[in-house]
């Protein structure tokens, strides 16, 4: 069957949806575009709703698919399913040119659900940004859009906490402005949010506040201190991190051991050691994952000493 048949069939609800034919519209050409978006206009809501569902489920299982043309028409669409759909299929393009579509959809649609996808799939373009491997000037724009949102009191929290944990890699006082107002603020959602921001931005500042709210009663507090702990990845954490791998809580224990093996050095192999046979397989597998990880860090540093650099003479 040829692509044009594949795609007029695609608005058969009578035929179900195969896996093997929606793969053939990875890498759909200019050519085939017209026929695709005709018959995409045709098709009912719930169709363009699973087609949508279903094809970034094949490029999550495999990132070689290519379905970039079909998503990004998808983000125009009239339903707001389709476009949160469309969003999360782009999760792993880095063209810059969708930041200009992501901000527009963020500041602009009518749907809260979309703005928080369009929010959530911008962080990825400022840790670019930040690690310079897309153009500086992005920086400002990412920056001035999510901070605005942050801002903008018509805004619902989830788009707020959002854009937050988007903006959170860049590396400007203005970022750590906003990270210090959402924690002071009494919304629980908007403290969680700050703190997972905290670790992003991988700022040794922010320990003393991370240190006490491990020590929070309530359980997704600890939790997103000790993962913002492990971001940071400061050695004196690991002792802290260690006493709450016997929280009360599973959840925070394994955020903890997490970020133990994150960190690494002796200290945190040791402590995971100690951990080895606890009764809680969930915690036998965290620990054994997590000293593997060390491992390779170990083995890569290892390597890193013993390949002479560039100007390095060999030795006989």
């Amino acid at each position: 069957m040829n692509i044009s048949q594949i795609i007029k069939e695609l608005a058969d609800t009578g035929k179900p949806l195969v896996n093997t034919r929606l793969t053939e519209l990875s890498e759909l050409t200019p050519a085939d575009l017209p026929l695709f978006k005709s018959t995409w206009r045709q098709m009912d809501v719930n169709r363009r709703r699973q087609v949508i569902s279903r094809l970034a489920e094949l490029v999550r299982d495999n990132v070689e698919l290519n379905f970039a043309p079909v998503f990004k028409y998808a983000l125009s669409d009239l339903d707001a399913d389709v476009r949160v759909g469309a969003i999360d299929g782009l999760w792993e393009n880095e063209d810059p040119g969708l930041i200009k579509t992501f901000i527009n959809l963020l500041m602009y649609d009518a749907s809260a659900d979309v703005q928080t996808s369009a929010a959530t799939a911008l962080g990825k373009f400022s840790t670019l940004a930040e690690c310079e491997e897309i153009r500086s000037d992005y920086k400002a724009e990412l920056s001035q859009a999510l901070l605005a949102a942050i801002d903008d009191a018509g805004k619902p929290v989830e788009v707020k906490r959002r854009a937050l944990e988007a903006v959170s890699p860049l590396s400007l006082p203005a970022v750590k402005e906003a990270i210090r107002k959402a924690y002071d603020s009494r919304d629980e959602r908007l403290v969680v949010s700050a703190i997972y921001c905290m670790g992003k931005t991988c700022d040794n500042a922010w320990l003393p506040v991370l240190y006490k709210e491990l020590e929070n009663a309530d359980t997704e507090i600890r939790y997103e201190a000790a993962g913002a702990l492990g971001e940071i990845g400061m050695e004196d954490s690991v002792s802290r991190l260690l006493e709450h791998a016997h929280d009360s809580d599973i959840e925070v224990r394994l955020a903890a051991i997490q970020a133990v093996a994150k960190i690494g050095g002796k200290e945190a192999k040791h402590g995971l050691e100690s951990l080895a046979r606890d009764p809680n397989q969930a915690i036998r597998e965290a620990v054994e994952q997590g000293l593997s990880e060390i491992e390779t860090k170990e083995n890569m540093t290892l390597f890193e000493m013993d390949t002479p650099g560039e100007n390095d003479e060999r030795r006989d």
